[in-house]
């Protein structure tokens, strides 16, 4: 081996060392780079805010892109860091983990459709009247709507990183509570780009950054309920995610007056959290995760 060879042979082990010294960080940090620097692009074009003179309109392909070069990209490079092609293995296992019982299906598919319809019809004082579009094309689109936002719409490239490998660690340092309140605000700021966008419609985007982190991290808290109580599954977090998407996106549509579904969120995943944190004492079904997790290596160990 050269001189050349064995020096940068030994900056590329201090690197590594760096990175599972400081697992969480350098995971949130490729997390957001990955995502903004390719939203930005589409933020800043002509189709977003028009302050460079180029197009890219294709959103369905652009928004999809930024989050596998996101939290899943960085799921996967921090995870071989810190655990090798074992933790890589578990990974890939806990994403398609699916024997988890009925009632988790039954909650991700119906409940959280009527969980949400419920929190709208709350919004509008109960005018039932308003839910004229709320009809079997409703169910038809949410069947229709399912598959390809599970693919494109986040939930598939998202949750590796959020619940498969920020989740444990942040439970196993700070507890189930605090650890989804930490994960909470910076998944909301990990939306950040988008909130300026023309399509957001709104006069005053940070009051709408700041209700919507409010929202992810009430959802968050319901995540994490799903994650513990499924033996870790991040199938199930993805199905969650989907559901809550694909509901959101056909209230919007069928409403005759305008709703916002980030206060539909606020009312229902508000009322289902305080609820679970009240009914488990903090604990958010945490103990039944750490049964299923005994003899993986702790991410404990991992610090920040």
């Amino acid at each position: 081996m050269t001189t050349a060879d064995a020096a940068a042979e030994r900056s590329g082990a201090a690197r590594e060392g760096l990175l599972a010294r400081h697992p969480l960080v350098f995971f949130f940090l490729i997390a957001f780079a990955g995502t903004w620097l390719v939203e930005l692009l589409y933020v800043l074009s002509e189709d977003g805010a028009g302050l460079v003179p180029f197009r890219l309109p294709l959103l369905g392909i652009w928004i999809p892109l930024s989050v596998f070069l996101g939290p899943f990209l960085s799921a996967f490079i921090m995870t071989g860091v810190t655990e090798g092609r074992a933790g890589i293995g578990r990974l890939l296992r806990r994403m398609v983990l699916w024997r988890v019982g009925i009632r988790w299906y039954l909650f991700a598919l119906i409940g959280i459709p009527v969980l949400l319809v419920l929190s709208a019809i709350v919004l509008l004082l109960g005018d039932l009247a308003s839910f004229q579009g709320l009809s079997s094309t409703m169910a038809l689109g949410y069947l229709l709507t399912f598959a390809p936002l599970f693919i494109l719409g986040g939930p598939l490239g998202e949750e590796p990183g959020w619940r498969g490998f920020a989740l444990p660690r942040l439970q196993s340092l700070h507890g189930p509570l605090l650890g989804s309140l930490i994960l909470g605000p910076l998944w909301a700021l990990w939306h950040l780009p988008l909130i300026f966008l023309p399509s957001w419609d709104t006069p005053t985007p940070m009051l709408n950054l700041g209700l919507f982190l409010i929202s992810c991290t009430f959802s968050t808290i319901t995540y994490t309920w799903v994650f513990n109580n499924t033996k870790g599954s991040v199938l199930m977090t993805m199905l969650v995610h989907t559901s809550n998407n694909a509901t959101l996106a056909l209230l919007f549509s069928a409403f005759i007056v305008s709703v916002d579904d980030t206060l539909i969120g606020i009312i229902g995943y508000g009322t289902l959290a305080l609820l679970i944190v009240a009914l488990t004492r903090g604990r958010i079904g945490y103990q039944h995760y750490q049964r299923e997790a005994e003899g993986e290596p702790d991410p404990a160990t991992a610090r920040w």
